[in-house]
């Protein structure tokens, strides 16, 4: 603590005897024993008070902190983690737009489908007479040539 060697500390206890002498040395000792023990006790003291402050002012943050959330910052941040440069929120605005553009007849099919005439609607062949009605390889042939100019 004081940084002292034995030779220092054994200098020290000759002038202490030579000065208090032999009865009064033990008084001394009791004394200054007594004054550390209270230098240590409010040292204690003193530290834990410090101690308690750092607490406060850490719960302070962490207060802080959580108001901050429940503004939220956390949606913010997560937005700049996810999509530090802004791309993907500008294309989904983009995509919005787009779709806000969209007459409503094209973007609900189903009313344009149930005008029609149900002649108009051609049934979907059967799979297996599909099969049966397959044309041979000349007669494909054929046609292609009937069709090129």
């Amino acid at each position: 603590m004081f940084d002292l060697g034995w030779s220092e500390m054994g200098v020290i206890a000759v002038v202490a005897l030579i000065v208090l002498g032999p009865k009064e040395l033990p008084n001394a000792l009791r004394t200054v024993t007594q004054l550390m023990k209270s230098a240590r006790r409010l040292a204690g003291e003193f530290q834990s008070g410090v101690n308690e402050i750092v607490r406060e002012a850490d719960l302070e943050d962490a207060r802080q902190l959580a108001q901050g959330v429940s503004k939220g910052s956390i949606a913010k941040a997560i937005e700049k983690a996810v999509d530090p440069g802004g791309e993907v929120k500008k294309a989904v605005n983009a995509t919005e737009a787009a779709a806000k553009q969209i007459p409503a007849s094209a973007a609900n099919p189903a009313p344009a489908l149930s005008a029609l005439q149900p002649q108009e609607i051609a049934p979907a062949p059967d799979s297996a007479a599909a099969a049966d009605k397959t044309e041979s390889e000349p007669a494909i042939a054929e046609r292609r040539e009937a069709t090129q100019p």
